[in-house]
């Protein structure tokens, strides 16, 4: 878990709380979705992802549009400000962990790729 721990620490925006920079990543896999969608998919409850959205829209990440189905609802989706902020942290990911990476041995290398299917099963349960 420290690897996952330095990995939220490579942030483009150190405004952004690492639960905030979790809903743009979940709004980035899924396109747009309602607030209670994302409070299930982020394991929060929605009084919580509530004022998540709020901060995230006050800060120009997302946007909130009427839901075409239900007026009661609305749909949040990220702004371009968000995707380009995405793109330039998982750069900076990337840099980071291909400089790790330039230290393993065949032998680690071997262990990542065996393991790698177990660990992409893992986050997806």
């Amino acid at each position: 878990m420290r690897l996952s721990r330095r990995l939220r620490h490579q942030r483009v925006d150190e405004s952004l709380s690492p639960t905030e920079m979790s809903v743009l990543g979940t709004l980035a896999r899924c396109g747009s979705a309602t607030p209670g969608e994302l409070a299930r998919k982020e394991h929060v409850q929605p009084p919580s992802m509530t004022r998540i959205v709020a901060m995230l829209e006050a800060k120009g990440l997302v946007r909130r549009d009427p839901h075409p189905e239900d007026r009661r609802q609305v749909v949040v989706s990220r702004t371009e400000q968000a995707d380009a902020m995405l793109a330039e942290s998982r750069r900076k990911r990337n840099v980071w962990l291909a400089q790790l990476a330039e230290g393993l041995t065949d032998e680690e290398w071997a262990l990542l790729r065996e393991a790698a299917p177990v660990l992409e099963k893992l986050a997806h349960l």
